[in-house]
């Protein structure tokens, strides 16, 4: 055994070790827990620590698979969007402008560390600035289930677009032309029907894990061999399964791998330069400048047609600066374009916008409830299809949630009920088979503070069944549900028992705890057969 890599890996489990401390104490104070990532390596800078072998391999495979993991969610159909595509091209150029001839004034100047950019250099950190992180909007919309909602598909469209522009230039940071070998990788393309099928024959266990890294580790040798970025391999290779029906399943499994070994990236981020007092001061005065990106992304959405309430909530989905930045800036700094510093500043500025924008996200429609008024002033009178009031058609009985377990619910409710009940949700594909299927399904958000006003007057609903995806979208829709003063039944499904008393609390009147309750209906079915 090689006791010296041992030695190593030790150290490094170390501040491994000093970055789940930090990262928990961030956790625990509602923050995402890379904010203690980035201040373990700042940490570590300070104290004289340098990054180590093994460090520098997680930093290495978390951007493999963060670029892996983007081509999984790429979704053409929501690209070709022009609120995602023209919203993201015109966001960034502007935001290049503007930051970009502010640096560049600075840098006339002689400010501190501004001094020796010129323009070209000055727009490139303006460029690292114009992106929002795909791991914080990713980890805010999971947690509020919020994934298929509409706001939800075209802030996570803007962000792979904004990825794709940073994969480009990491593409062509290497300034070598590529082999001749290069061409071969276009065979690729015509083997995506067996990556597809090997991709279905996996099963839904470790070996999707193992298939996922394959590829995405596969592809990025491969094109290292070929004389093009790795990276871009990755991705690559992630695009041609996106479309199988098991992307999305591959995608979540990935997640937890990915977000492991980008700490080794968030740590070397931050032991890189030395946390100077120029660095601190000018990544403090960077942090404002994400209400200028939040100002414009709004101004376009809602040019767009988008409801005021669909743009304010993508909108502060991404207001922040992105991990993307960072990795732009590092190729800058290993290029020699960058005075390593310009790490550290980025750093601070992506640390403390989470720190505005995860209380910001947390109260999203409380923020839009409250100040609809101004809101409202800049939505257009024409807006989309897809992005209008539902009608709840008089029915009497809402299900909000047409999973599994709001099927269930709808097809007992409409046996016993009849037309008069109605099913809703976000996701526009799950509404469309619903429908195809004969069901009365609507697509709408049971948070949408517009939707509850509109029918609060005049709405038939005597009942509510609320089987959203987790404890989150089940309180918000209370939340709305008291806002109008509904006088009707609510019901809300659990998944754990602390969770039933939260939901009474909040105003249901009947909890399903739906594993206990579960577990109680196979018995009385096997009962009733063997009665029979």
């Amino acid at each position: 055994m090689d006791f010296e890599w041992v030695a190593i890996a030790l150290g490094d489990v170390t501040w491994i070790s000093l970055a789940f401390f930090l990262g928990f104490l961030a956790r625990l104070t509602g923050l995402p827990p890379l904010v203690g990532f980035l201040a373990t390596g700042f940490v570590l800078n300070y104290l004289g620590v340098a990054s180590g072998e093994v460090l520098q391999k997680l930093a290495d495979l978390g951007i493999t698979l963060l670029l892996f993991t983007v081509g999984l969610k790429l979704n053409l159909k929501v690209l070709i969007r022009p609120q995602v595509w023209s919203v993201t091209v015109l966001h960034i150029s502007i935001i290049i402008a503007l930051f970009g001839a502010a640096i560049f004034g600075l840098a006339l100047m002689n400010a501190p560390l501004f001094s020796g950019l010129d323009l070209k250099l000055s727009l490139m950190v303006a460029f690292a600035l114009s992106f929002s992180s795909t791991v914080f909007v990713v980890k805010s919309l999971e947690e509020k289930g919020e994934m298929k909602s509409l706001h939800g598909r075209i802030a996570i469209g803007i962000l792979v677009m904004q990825d794709l522009a940073a994969v480009i230039f990491l593409a062509a940071s290497t300034g070598k032309l590529p082999s001749p070998w290069a061409l071969g990788l276009f065979l690729l393309i015509p083997l995506r029907p067996l990556f597809n099928y090997l991709l279905q024959k996996t099963g839904h266990g470790e070996l999707l894990i193992l298939y996922g890294l394959v590829l995405a580790l596969g592809g990025a040798e491969l094109f290292e061999l070929g004389g093009v970025k790795d990276d871009l391999g990755a991705l690559i290779m992630g695009v041609l399964i996106s479309t199988h029906p098991k992307s999305n399943e591959m995608a979540k499994t990935m997640l937890g791998f990915k977000d492991l070994f980008l700490v080794g990236f968030f740590l070397t981020i931050g032991m890189s330069g030395q946390l100077s007092m120029e660095a601190l001061t000018i990544g403090l005065l960077l942090v404002p400048f994400i209400f200028v990106k939040s100002a414009l992304f709004f101004t376009l959405l809602t040019r767009f047609k988008l409801r005021a309430r669909t743009s304010l909530l993508a909108t502060l989905n991404l207001t922040n600066y992105s991990e993307f930045g960072l990795i732009v800036a590092a190729i800058g700094v290993t290029n020699g374009w960058l005075d390593a510093d310009w790490l550290v500043v980025i750093a601070i500025a992506l640390s403390l916008s989470f720190v505005i924008a995860a209380p910001l996200n947390n109260i999203d429609d409380k923020i839009y409830s409250q100040f609809r008024d101004f809101w409202m002033r800049f939505q257009r009178k024409q807006r989309l299809q897809d992005d209008r009031l539902l009608d709840t058609l008089g029915a009497t009985i809402a299900i909000f949630g047409m999973g599994r377990v709001g099927s269930g619910a709808y097809d007992k409710m409409h046996e016993l009920h009849g037309d008069t009940v109605i099913g809703i949700d976000f996701d526009a594909e799950i509404v469309k088979k619903h429908q195809s299927m004969g069901r009365n399904v609507i697509r709408g958000d049971p948070s949408d503070a517009d939707f509850w006003d509109k029918i609060s007057g005049d709405h038939r609903i005597k009942l509510v069944m609320l089987a959203l995806p987790n404890l989150q979208a089940n309180l918000d829709a209370l939340q709305q549900l008291r806002g109008i003063s509904f006088s009707g039944r609510i019901g809300a499904i659990a998944r754990f028992p602390d969770e039933e008393k939260t939901l009474q609390q909040a105003g249901a009147s009947a909890v399903f705890n739906i594993y206990t309750e579960a577990g109680a209906g196979f018995a009385d079915h096997v009962e009733v057969h063997n009665e029979v």
